[in-house]
This record gives C-alpha cells, structure tokens and sequence, in this order.
C-alpha cells in the first residue's frame, strides 16, 4: 500500500495595513518549501515576468470559458483585468505534497471554502479598528474620504472572522510571527497529511510488538 503526504492550502485573508506582508515574508523563510499559488489572469505579462511562474497569462474568452466550466476554485475582476485560482493545478501541487498560500481577501477565501474544504483558513487583524486607522493615514496616501470608505469595508469583512480556522492578531509583531508561524508548523505536522510518517513510526512500533 502507498502512503502519500500531501500538502497545505493556505489561505491568508486581512485587511489592508494588517501586516500581512510582513507576516508572510518572514514565514517563507522559515518554511522556504512553501510558495505562493500561481494564478491565471487576463493582463499582459510585464517585463521579466514568466508565464506558469509568475502568472499563467489567459486571453479574456479563455478565462470566461473557465469560469464556465468552474474551473477555479476562486476569482475576481480588479480594474477589468480578472484573477482566478485554478482548481487543476491548486490539487495537483496540493497531492503532490507542495504547499501553497493564497493571500486573498475574505470574499475570496469564502470561494475556496466551498472549492477545496481542506485548506487551512487564517484571517489576520488588528488589535482594533483605531489601531488600523492609524496605520493607514500614517501612510499618507489616501483622503480622508477614502480611508473612511476603505474601514467601512473593513468593519464589514472583519464580521466574518468566526468562519476562519484561525484569527492572528497583530498587535505585538514578535507574538504575531510566533502565532502565524505556529499555525503553520502545526497544519503541516497533522498526521492527515504526513502518511509516510505515519506509516513509518506504525511499522517501528509493530517490530516491537
């Protein structure tokens, strides 16, 4: 019998200003094994981009028709230029025993839910709303309008908190890597996912037996 390890989808989901970013950075470099998904979008590769490394560059018919055949198991339209997760690829690395992240927003991540149930599913917050306010004006780059509509939109995608598998909260940074990196660790230990392992230590023990 083959006893296959399989990989974690990770799903990151947080508004703007939460330090997504730079969670992530120092988690890749703690499990440099993991990467980021590769997604299929219709805009034009840049310079130096590569196609099926940084993107997998669709026409826009071509995206349609896999959004017909619910070939993504997440997608959206940013500026009339569409992203999209596909679910062939996505599964392929997942049982192959890579592990992925998606850094998407909670509408996304509800999308994924549906598609792949067995992603790993972490939101990070702030310590509060004021706490992110701040950040964002420090920033000095947005109106006051703007920033006003931006946490409207925060209030109402930090409601869906409670169907996460995890909450981050960064407020201290040091306490905020352990715990994000902690839930890493742990979904990537679970015994589900690790069958060699299991099958290895059950064969140890029975010789004792």
């Amino acid at each position: 019998m083959t006893h296959v390890d399989t990989g974690v989808l990770f799903v990151v989901s947080g508004p703007s200003g939460v330090g997504k970013s730079t969670l992530l950075k120092h988690c890749l470099s703690v499990f440099p094994d993991i990467s980021f998904s590769v997604s299929a979008t219709t805009r034009d590769p840049r310079a130096g981009e590569e196609d099926g490394v940084d993107y997998h560059f669709v026409t826009r018919s071509r995206f349609d028709e896999l959004v017909r055949e619910d070939a993504f198991i997440e997608h959206a339209t940013v500026y009339d230029r569409s992203y999209g997760t596909l679910r062939s690829t996505t599964r392929a690395a997942i049982d192959s025993g890579r592990s992925l992240i998606l850094d998407i927003d909670v509408q996304g991540a509800a999308q994924v839910r549906r598609h792949m149930p067995d992603a790993a599913h972490i939101i990070v917050v702030p310590p509060n709303l004021a706490v992110l306010e701040e950040r964002l004006r420090r920033r000095g780059t947005d109106s006051d309008e703007v920033i006003n509509r931006r946490m409207d939109q925060v209030a109402q995608q930090l409601l869906a908190c409670d169907v996460f598998d995890y909450v981050v909260v960064n407020d201290d940074l040091l306490e905020a890597h352990r715990t994000f990196n902690g839930i890493f660790a742990a979904e990537l230990a679970r015994c589900s996912r690790l069958g060699s392992v299991v099958a290895a230590v059950r064969g140890w023990a029975m010789l004792r037996d």
